[in-house]
């Protein structure tokens, strides 16, 4: 094993200037990620200067297998945590032969929504709350569970410490170290009300590179937890009965929002939002009924309402916003399986380009 632990950390500066690319694109469950890598013939810092790839989108449910070829489009370069040195990680977005993109490709529409004028002139700043559950990959339970059974009840489990409580740290650890390496803005993390469940925050970002800044963070969770024998698992209700679910709060404000006088901008947005939250809650991921009960510090899914530093509301906003006039809002619908992009770019769409 030393062996290969070597190898893995070889530094290839010391004898060529060639880089490894990790290229990642999303599969056709829009959910799942998928990675292959490349040699460069050096170092690259632009996206656009970095060749485009091709994969097989018969294998991974996003083109049928007598036309195959689906092109991947470098769009935003990471450093690599794994192999360092100057090797990267490229989220792309994928294309057909023709330049068309994929019906999976959610990060083209989101880029043409935040690359309105209306929008870009807002600079719209997201704070991402991803949380997610760690499973024990043999059995499919929640680290620290006991076989079969259940732990105490929730309540010493929100930011424990200690090891009946605290399940998985390392993994997590590891994942905001790497995060911060690659260049995420990783701005914190946290053990959740469910035990084996965690939370990791991406922000602020600005437009687009709130959703390409989350999902390389998922990447990178998804292979520490790889190398850790784990199963990391975004289902917004992993567990029935009374557990918490898994969201993804989406903190989001504008430069009018963040100016005086921002609450009264906030307050016409949040009415936006509830006039579409239908449309919304459709977009906000897969099986978030079994999680927006109004319970567990939820909304029910079929109503719309909001508050200040009100948890069971659809939307919240902080007591800090409030008494400054001006600041952010907490949209609390979105489970932990969303695709950032679609969230953060219709937001943007319904409270700055939508007209009632």
């Amino acid at each position: 094993m030393s062996l290969i632990s070597d190898l893995l950390n070889l530094n290839l500066s010391e004898s060529t200037e060639k880089i490894l690319a990790e290229y990642i694109w999303i599969g056709g469950s829009g959910t799942d990620l998928r990675s292959k890598a490349r040699t460069l013939s050096g170092p690259v810092n632009d996206p656009s200067k970095l060749p485009k790839w091709n994969y097989d989108g018969s294998s991974t449910g996003q083109a049928p297998g007598e036309d195959s070829e689906v092109i991947l489009y470098p769009q935003a370069i990471f450093k690599d945590p794994f192999r360092r040195g100057n090797n990267i990680l490229v989220m792309c977005d994928a294309y057909t032969p023709a330049g068309d993109p994929i019906p999976t490709n959610k990060r083209y529409s989101a880029a043409k929504i935040f690359s309105n004028p209306a929008v870009a002139a807002e600079e719209p700043w997201y704070g991402i709350e991803q949380e997610y559950t760690l499973l024990q990959k043999e059995v499919n339970w929640p680290l620290g569970w006991p076989l079969g059974g259940f732990p105490g009840p929730q309540g010493p489990y929100y930011c424990g410490t200690g090891a009946d409580k605290a399940f998985g740290r390392d993994i997590v650890d590891s994942h905001y170290k790497a995060c911060l390496y690659a260049g995420i803005n990783i701005s914190g993390v946290n053990g959740e009300v469910m035990p084996g469940q965690w939370e990791f925050q991406v922000g602020p970002a600005v437009g687009i590179s709130a959703g390409d800044e989350v999902w390389v963070a998922r990447y990178i969770l998804e292979r520490i937890a790889e190398a850790a024998g784990v199963v990391v698992s975004f289902d917004p209700k992993p567990i029935a009965g009374d557990w918490n679910g898994a969201g993804a709060h989406s903190n989001y404000s504008t430069k009018s929002m963040r100016a005086d006088g921002g609450y009264e901008i906030i307050k016409k947005a949040i009415e936006k939002l509830g006039l579409r939250h239908k449309e919304h809650i459709a977009a906000y991921g897969e099986g978030n009924e079994r999680r927006l009960t109004g319970k567990h510090e939820t909304a029910d899914i079929k109503s719309f309402k909001w508050g200040v530093a009100n948890r069971g509301c659809s939307v919240r906003v902080g007591r800090d916003t409030e008494k400054a006039g001006k600041g952010y809002f907490e949209d609390r619908r979105p489970a932990s399986n969303m695709d950032p992009y679609v969230v953060t770019s219709m937001i943007a769409e319904t409270t700055i380009v939508w007209k009632p």
